[in-house]
């Protein structure tokens, strides 16, 4: 069965986003790659488990991390389900698989500063770039949305009578999310901007729009963050996923619910939000000091 049957399931199917079948498709050819290179046969469903773990050993020698492994397993799993599903093998040979031990390490969020100081300073080359930077910005910070869920924002998911967007998150999943006032603001400024380009006919129904009216692509979005936050942060990882991470960071250290962010991020499980309440301990000690009973009580 042809690697492009899989990623037509994984996109008809399972509705997972075209980035994410990318990725499972780069995997399964670079492991195809392996086999043939190392036993001469890249044929993915006659695989025992033994050839697998070869692979998992020339990454690890390769200094491939971990994390990086595991996803490219995981995918390889994904695989052979389907294969299982549609009865051309009988057996999964990573059924006994156990994923590699990961180290965590503690994304350190933007700090409210450096995010005000990126939207006060958002400007581009033309006033239609300038304010549509500065709402995407904005609208990453305020609403923690993904990069694709903001690329695929359509005119017809904002309501502004009750201050709301829709987003089509994972799996189609649809979910509401509450709009604050000056980010209704910065909308109305881009959408009397937008009106100002010539549309592309297939690409007029989305928010996002570059100069010459064709939908927003996410390398675009990803040098514009990248762009913005290298001149008012020093942390090594700049990308829109991190104004994610900020604007749940930042609503937790506010007291926010846990749930309520769950929600509001489109996470499946708690399990997936949890890791915001790891990142920021000296909020978490000062709070502890404010709190604590014995707190008063100097030596």
């Amino acid at each position: 069965m042809s690697i492009k049957s899989f990623s037509d399931y994984l996109l008809l199917e399972k509705n997972y986003s075209k980035l994410t079948v990318n990725a499972y498709v780069r995997d399964l050819e670079f492991f195809k790659s392996f086999l043939e290179e190392v036993y001469s046969d890249s044929d993915l469903s006659k695989v025992n488990y033994a050839q697998i773990r070869s692979w998992i050993v020339s990454m690890v020698e390769n200094d491939i991390n971990p994390k990086s492994i595991n996803r490219k397993i995981s995918g390889l799993n994904s695989y052979f389900k389907f294969l299982i599903k549609i009865e051309d093998i009988s057996d999964n040979p990573l059924a006994k698989h156990k994923v590699l031990k990961t180290a965590k390490k503690i994304q350190v969020p933007f700090s409210e500063e450096e995010v005000e100081n990126v939207i006060n300073n958002a400007n581009g080359q033309t006033p239609f770039k300038s304010v549509r930077n500065k709402l995407i910005v904005e609208l990453f910070y305020s609403t923690g949305i993904r990069r694709a869920e903001l690329i695929n924002i359509k005119l017809n998911h904002l309501d502004l009578n009750n201050k709301t967007l829709k987003v089509i998150g994972k799996r189609n999943k649809e979910r509401i999310i509450p709009l604050i006032p000056s980010v209704i603001e910065t909308i109305y400024m881009y959408v009397e901007k937008r009106k100002t380009i010539n549309l592309d006919n297939h690409s007029k129904e989305y928010l996002f729009l570059t100069q010459k009216g064709k939908k927003i692509y996410d390398t675009l979005l990803y040098r514009l963050i990248n762009s913005y936050f290298s001149l008012a942060s020093t942390k090594k990882k700049k990308s829109p996923h991190m104004l994610r991470h900020s604007f749940a960071t930042h609503l937790l250290n506010q007291g926010a619910e846990l749930n309520a962010v769950k929600e509001l991020l489109g996470h499946s499980s708690l399990a997936s939000t949890q890791v915001y309440t790891h990142n920021n301990i000296k909020q978490l000690t000062k709070v502890y000091k404010n709190a604590h009973p014995r707190s008063k009580y100097k030596k």
